[in-house]
């Protein structure tokens, strides 16, 4: 995945929403969200060449979702695996406790990785070292070179979608943010591109809604996703 845009504890009826798109190799295998494991249980597509997931949210409402990083080192295991790792925790604290262990004892590629419950919201960024950044309540965009206004693609994005006054209005101007292909949200290249795109929303009631355009937004619909958690 390569854009990550989200809204933490910036609206009292949606303690988060999500908007993301996948960024991968035309010819990688992957299925579609769906309610996955029994304990916790979890909503998330599926990587079926290395079996883990770019993003998911599980029964305890802790949302897990990863991009890449631009590094050299040299992964031994997927980082899709580290976000089901994460997924399988009670809460943000232990998701992070959990990928804190993991990168001590094996070895990943470069990642950005966002942990969010209702009580926290964390950034971890890794290559070779291992850096958290607590996010305060708003906006945010994480891609695969920074986050906010670190590069001009996080800050195009995230000035997009600052500002509105509800969860409906953040996910309708989200829908037209992650088509765009000036900003280089929605990508096509030559056998890599935009694979498909979520919109992730946990309301105060703790309902989880799901929607995924199986394709680049640019030409593919959203539909809700069936199953609830």
């Amino acid at each position: 995945m390569c854009t990550l845009a989200f809204a933490w504890q910036a609206y009292d009826d949606a303690p988060l929403v999500v908007a993301a798109n996948r960024d991968e190799a035309v010819g990688r295998p992957s299925s579609p969200p769906a309610v996955r494991g029994s304990d916790p249980r979890v909503l998330m597509p599926r990587d079926e060449e290395a079996g883990g997931t770019w993003l998911g949210v599980n029964e305890h409402r802790v949302f897990v979702a990863v991009t890449n990083r631009e590094s050299d080192i040299e992964g031994e295991r997927s980082r899709g695996l580290l976000v089901t790792d994460a997924l399988e925790a009670d809460n943000a604290d232990d998701a992070i406790g959990t990928v804190e262990r993991e990168v001590a004892a094996r070895e990943y590629a470069g990642f950005n990785l966002v942990v969010a419950d209702r009580n926290e919201c964390v950034l971890l960024e890794w290559d070779g070292v291992l850096r958290t950044h607590a996010f305060d309540p708003g906006t945010h965009v994480v891609v695969n070179a920074g986050y906010d206004d670190g590069t001009e693609k996080s800050r195009a994005v995230r000035d997009t979608l600052t500002g509105h006054d509800s969860p409906d209005a953040w996910l309708e101007t989200a829908r037209t943010a992650l088509r765009d292909h000036e900003t280089g949200a929605c990508v096509h290249r030559d056998g890599f591109g935009t694979r498909s795109s979520s919109l992730v929303t946990i309301g105060a009631d703790d309902t989880v809604a799901y929607e995924f355009a199986d394709g680049p937004p640019c030409e593919t619909d959203y539909r809700r996703v069936d199953g609830q958690l």
